[in-house]
């Protein structure tokens, strides 16, 4: 017996060339749905970055390194403030020399000029950018939100080193001097986002540089 809605004509080939354009269209659009979510998901990594140090983020280190140099660069520290966060922010000396693999310690002072409790967050980078890599932190605030109540002053310190593999670096055999520069901006403003997204694009340059 015989469905009298089947098509005496259909094509079993055809049907199944039908269900392969589907299935191939499906898992387009699927791939194209985790390009979109591995787009959207990439603050979320880069703050798992942030915070672990995972993927060449940050240079941060847990202690200094075993040998020093005799070679010495000027270390020199810059700082601003967004407009829309009124902090005073200053380094406590303007530059500092040290040797290649010493340790360094300097403090920046954080104050709020108004009167209720704002919190910001600093962004920093390094000139040259490509000394940046050579530039290690093991104690510092960036990144960290700090919240600070009506006029008040806090003391930040930062640990640093320049690595002494920099000195076999011949891109910067002339380098003397390098600047640490912080920008203090509101937490969770479009300004932060902004120069977090710019930090980041030199990191993954300078990762670049390095693989190649």
């Amino acid at each position: 017996m015989t469905d009298a809605n089947a098509n005496p004509l259909s094509d079993p080939g055809e049907d199944l060339r039908k269900r392969n354009r589907r299935s191939m269209i499906a898992g387009v659009l699927l791939v194209f749905t985790m390009i979109g979510l591995a787009f959207a998901s990439v603050p979320l990594y880069r703050l798992f970055c942030q915070v672990t140090g995972f993927d060449g983020t940050t240079q941060k280190a847990n202690a200094l390194p075993e040998k020093t140099l005799d070679r010495v660069v000027t270390v020199r520290f810059n700082t601003d403030v967004d407009s829309h966060l009124p902090w005073h922010f200053k380094p406590e000396i303007k530059d500092m020399k040290v040797k290649l693999g010493q340790g360094g310690l300097v403090a920046f002072r954080a104050e709020n000029m108004s009167d209720h409790a704002l919190t910001g967050n600093s962004v920093f980078n390094v000139t040259p950018t490509s000394a940046g890599i050579y530039f290690h932190k093991i104690q510092c605030f960036c990144f960290q939100e700090q919240t600070l109540g009506a006029k008040q002053a806090v003391d930040m310190p930062v640990y640093f080193f320049v690595d002494p593999a920099m000195n076999d670096d011949p891109n910067l055999e002339d380098v003397q001097t390098i600047t640490l520069s912080y920008t203090f901006f509101p937490a969770k403003s479009k300004g932060l986002e902004k120069a977090q997204e710019e930090y980041y694009r030199q990191v993954e340059q300078q990762n670049s540089v390095v693989t190649n």
